[in-house]
């Protein structure tokens, strides 16, 4: 995203529980049933992940794509320039329709008009790039040796138990946008619920600076698998002339499987 600042000279820029304290248990009926019941306190250790978990986590994101490839949905974009209270002083908005032909070809359209804003930001061929393929970014198999993937850990997300996997590309081939940051994984199917992180490279040179924000996006639940439901975005990014703040929001709404009469709504 570029940020062109209206200045004389222009300069092209962008946007356990605690451990137990030591006790003495009495021998007999009263102190066995003490210890059983102390034992029975203490939660299971959680399972190591599997050794290939990245290849099952690409291959469950195989078939989400697969799957997600069937169903029509819309996606609406918000950009918002803010000043230093919060306000919003510049903002672009479009929204999109994923359908499909009679033919059963699948293509992309306008519901009207994009609307620009923007005072100083201004949309480049990446941000439209990375708004279509890394803020709603799935690992596919095909995919997966472009990144390493480190193990990072267990945390809970809503309640789901999900390993962490850390990714980043391992080389950045001239033209490529790729992801850089953590993902959250079901630990019982291996989907993916949630990222967070950076679309890279950052693009600076001496004659411009295209940088871009780190994002966060969820995933819902849909006919049992779980498709890009929202992502956020807050950052300040830092161009050699001054820095910009700016809000971005993805929604992707009315997901529906191609020849179905209904709409698929979200699960819980």
């Amino acid at each position: 995203m570029l940020f062109v600042p209206a200045y004389q000279t222009a300069a092209t820029m962008r946007t356990s529980h605690p451990a137990p304290t030591t006790a003495q248990y009495r021998l007999g009926v009263y102190g066995i049933a003490a210890i059983i019941a102390f034992c029975t306190a203490i939660p299971l250790r959680a399972a190591d992940p599997p050794a290939n978990l990245a290849k099952l986590v690409a291959a469950r994101e195989t078939a989400t794509a697969g799957e997600r490839s069937h169903y029509t949905y819309t996606q609406s974009v918000r950009l918002q320039e803010l000043d230093a209270r919060g306000a919003a002083t510049g903002e672009y908005k479009e929204t999109r329709e994923v359908i499909f032909s009679p033919s059963g070809e699948r293509s992309e359209q306008f519901v009207g008009q994009p609307e620009s804003h923007l005072k100083n930001l201004i949309m480049t061929v990446e941000d439209f790039a990375d708004i279509r393929n890394i803020q709603p970014f799935v690992l596919t198999s095909d995919q997966l040796w472009n990144y390493d993937a480190d193990y990072k850990g267990e945390e809970p997300v809503d309640g789901i138990d999900c390993f962490v996997l850390r990714l980043r590309p391992k080389h950045i081939l001239s033209g490529q946008r790729l992801f850089d940051g953590l993902i959250w994984v079901r630990q019982d199917d291996f989907s993916v619920i949630r990222g967070t992180g950076q679309a890279v490279p950052q693009i600076v040179t001496t004659k411009q600076e295209n940088l871009f924000p780190k994002f966060t996006t969820t995933r819902k639940l849909v006919n049992g698998f779980w498709f890009p439901a929202l992502t956020t975005a807050d950052d300040t990014l830092y161009f050699r002339a001054a820095p910009i703040r700016e809000k971005l929001t993805i929604r992707y709404t009315d997901y529906k499987r191609f020849g179905a009469q209904s709409t698929i709504t979200f699960e819980k």
